[in-house]
């Protein structure tokens, strides 16, 4: 009608006040898809889970030339090198074993580590920032993204594991030095189980990675320090004299896991150690969050 108004929602009333543009939603910049999509097309993302889908092809192959001269090494565990070709459930179990003490360290640091520290070393940053998406929103999409690709490589590097394991090797109960011999279903549940528990302890790295990503602009430091200083934990925790206060070092039950594999099931490390990891990365992630809201953003 001519003459008449238009009475302003209350949306629009606030939009106004507040400056920010008509339409403006914060939720909606940024989003997880994009992001995901956004670090596939990096190369780090592409070479390190063609890795975890190469490193199990490696050890086949290696194992084609074992000649059963060399000794494989004793301890709880060493038996695993020789169990590691009687079946599919057992390759998958060496292939984990080998590379759960510092290989998923360096891939997890790598992805949490680089993400938001690569984008300020570009300069990048203060652009997303400027779109505008939220400091907090920003490090929560980034850091869900940064533990999609971390549990990415944990199911490919078991995933590709025990299919060419099983292809090679046929599909055959699961065997160790501490338990019964499990049947395949079973032995299935707890490799399923080891992987839980592993993501949960790499936690940790995640945590420290990113606090130390949006703490500086260079990416390789806020990588190589989280995995320096897990390997300072590590070592710290091999010193008997330190006693009780070995059990606080963030390491300390990153190998209860072992456990899953013993008759009975060992769990009292287990419980621990997951206290333990969702402590350290609750803490780290919101020391990470508290300092990038109030961080002068100039890259």
């Amino acid at each position: 009608m001519a003459g008449s108004t238009v009475e302003p929602t209350r949306d629009t009333t606030t939009l106004a006040a507040s400056g920010a543009a008509a339409g403006y939603r914060p939720a909606r910049t940024l989003p997880f898809g994009a992001e995901f999509r956004r670090q596939a097309s990096r190369r780090r993302t592409q070479l390190a889970l063609g890795f975890m889908v190469l490193l199990p092809l490696i050890i086949l192959i290696a194992f084609q030339f074992d000649t059963n001269d060399d000794d494989n090494g004793g301890g709880e565990f060493g038996s695993l090198i020789d169990l590691a070709t009687s079946g599919g459930l057992n390759f998958t179990l060496f292939t984990i074993f080998v590379s759960a003490s510092f290989l998923l360290v360096v891939v997890v640091a790598l992805f949490c580590g680089d993400t938001v520290a690569s984008e300020a070393s570009w300069g990048s940053l203060r652009y997303l920032l400027a779109i505008p998406v939220p400091r907090a929103r920003l490090l929560t999409v980034k850091l869900l993204v940064a533990l999609a690709y971390s549990a990415l490589t944990l199911i490919l590097l078991a995933g590709t594991a025990l299919a060419i394991g099983t292809l090679r090797y046929g599909w055959s109960p699961l065997r160790s030095t501490v338990a019964a011999q499990l049947e395949p279903g079973e032995g299935l549940l707890r490799l399923l189980a080891v992987l839980g528990y592993l993501a949960i302890v790499l936690l940790v790295v995640a945590g420290l990675a990113f606090l130390l990503s949006v703490t500086t602009d260079a990416a390789l430091g806020a990588v190589g320090g989280a995995v320096l200083l897990w390997i300072l934990s590590s070592i710290l925790d091999q010193i008997t004299a330190l006693g009780a206060i070995r059990s606080f070092l963030p390491t300390h039950y990153s190998t209860a896991w072992l456990g899953l594999l013993s008759t009975p099931v060992q769990t009292d490390d287990i419980v621990r150690g997951t206290v333990s990891a969702i402590c350290y990365a609750t803490v780290f992630w919101g020391l990470a969050f508290w300092r990038f809201t109030r961080k002068d953003i100039t890259s």
